[in-house]
This record gives structure tokens, sequence and C-alpha cells, in this order.
């Protein structure tokens, strides 16, 4: 990677020269991937599985074998996976992952949900390589990644941040929280916020209707008052259109609400903030798992609802 003459960061941004690495291409990878290959950058990609990659091979985006072959052709490389130990196994491994390969002046973003703790771990490997590390998960579910309208909770060096400018407009609108870890402490609390939400709009729908309102109607009266909030706007119509389809699985709400719930999601040592309300959507989401709904969105909130209900 071409560097500037002071400062240790790489050169400014551009389509056409930076090249891009991007790990994981799920419903939310692949949306997001897209953009950054349709706004003119090269870009390398690895799939666990393959045939999810073919959209943006067919629209010229180089596949590669492992995250270490994904580092060989990237200055910059995103991590899109599930789980934490996904993540430590694409940038850690000491053969496949991409630190592994990643030329010093490299800068790694994981863009998936994971622990604050393995964020700084990251940073610190990375930094001992020469390399800079950010965490960045992202809020907005796949409508948000498709049309480049994420809230992006980016942790780690500000000057990288700030560096990463030009792909964050691509994706949606970053916000620097702090050093490692910030990012993933925030959209653990952003999960948090996210489930009372849907618990909210689901209780309310089933409420009105036993009570013989149109659902229609009601979303549209209430949209407009103190009720009126992102969930309705991302999820009203598709949960009474019954459209459960995921932008984000279950299986991940339960992960990212057990982060906040086991050990706070924070600061090492830190005692665990008590959260009632993120423990019962945490059981109620673990309903879902139970009933062999996991892979549902978690706009599907309102079939444990229903049941609970007897409908």
């Amino acid at each position: 990677m071409e560097m500037e003459d002071s400062g240790g960061f790489p050169r400014p941004i551009r389509p056409g020269v930076t090249r891009v690495g991007w790990i994981g291409v799920g419903v939310m990878g692949a949306a997001m991937a897209g953009r950054i290959l349709a706004a003119g950058y090269s870009l390398t990609v690895y799939a666990r599985t393959p045939s999810k990659a073919a959209g943006l091979t067919a629209a010229g985006a180089r596949l590669a074998a492992s995250p270490a072959a994904v580092a060989a052709f990237s200055d910059v490389i995103f991590t899109m996976v599930s789980h934490p130990s996904d993540v430590r196994a694409a940038v850690l491994d000491p053969a496949a992952g991409a630190l592994s390969a990643l030329a010093p002046g490299g800068v790694l973003v994981d863009q998936t949900t994971s622990h604050p703790a393995l964020a700084r771990e990251i940073a610190a490997a990375s930094q001992a390589r020469g390399c800079w590390a950010v965490d960045a998960p992202v809020s907005g579910g796949d409508v948000g990644a498709r049309n480049g309208k994420l809230a992006i909770f980016a942790g780690g060096e500000e000057g990288v941040i700030q560096w990463l400018s030009p792909i964050w407009e691509i994706l949606g609108r970053a916000t620097a929280m702090g050093g490692p870890g910030s990012g993933q402490s925030s959209k653990i609390a952003n999960q948090i916020a996210v489930g009372g939400s849907l618990l909210g709009l689901s209780e309310a729908l089933v409420f009105a209707e036993s009570a013989g309102l149109d659902p229609r109607e009601f979303i549209s009266a209430v949209r407009v008052g103190a009720a009126g909030s992102a969930a309705i706007e991302l999820w009203g119509e598709r949960v009474i259109e019954r459209d459960f389809l995921p932008g984000g699985f279950v299986e991940y709400m339960v992960k990212d609400l057990g982060m906040a719930l086991e050990d706070g999601g924070g600061e090492e040592g830190a005692p665990a903030a008590v959260l009632p309300g993120a423990a019962l959507c945490r059981q109620l989401y673990q309903a879902m798992l139970a009933n062999g709904d996991g892979k549902m969105g978690t706009q599907g909130l309102i079939t444990v609802i229903e049941r609970i209900n007897g409908k």
C-alpha cells in the first residue's frame, strides 16, 4: 500500500486505487459490498459458501479462497459475519486469518455485531503488526444496507475512522464512538432499544386486532404521534403483511442481547447492568428459537405474542 510521507496513514481512499476486501456476504454483507463495488472500488470477497458471492463476482468482484487470500489483494478489509467466533477465525486465525497476510498500514473494519473485548483484542493484535482496526457494527437492517442508509457505530483511532469516510458515505452515516470496543458497546445498546421497540410494536398490533381495529389504520394514526418510531417505519407494514424475511436474524438478536446481559458487553471487569426489559426480550426471542424460527427476521417477534394469546 502506498503510504503518506508522514502520519503513518494510507493515502486518501479513492475508487480505482484503494483495494477493498470483504469477508461475509450474507443478507447484509452482500448488499453493503455490492454498493462499494458499484461505487468503482476493486473488491475481493471471501464467502464460506462461495455460491453466495455469485452476484458480486458476476459484477466484477474477485473471489478469494480464504480471509488471508483476501488480505493479499486488499488495503482495507471489512468483515460482516455471524458470531464473535466467526470474527475471531476470519481475522485472528494464524494461518488463514486476514491479519496474518495484511500488509503493514492495512486497515481491518469489523462490521459484525461482536463482543467489545474481542474488538479490543483485534485492535491490539493489529497494532502489533503495524496495522489498524476499527469495530463498526451497523443498524438499519436489509433496507438500510441496500439503500446506503445504515447507522454505523465506529470504535477505534479517530484518524482512521475519518480516513474511512469515503466508504462510510457509501454505506450510511458513521459516528465515532470512542476507542476500540466502543462501536460494539454502542451496537449492543442499540439492540436493547430495538428489541424493546419491536416488543412494543408487536403487543400494540396484537391488542389492536383483539379490539377490532384495522391494523393499517392504527399504524397510520399512531405513527405521527408519540408512538411513532423507526420500528414502525421499518417493520410496521412488514409485520402486518406477515413478511418475516430477515434483515437481521432472530438468532443474532439472542446473541446480541446475551452479550448485554451476561457480562455487560462493556469494559472488562465491569459489572453487568440490570436490564429487565432486555432480559424479557431475549426470553421471547429464545422462544422463537424453540419454535424453530431462528432464521426469521426480528420483526417476527409478534408470533410469540400471538402464541401466548392463543392465536
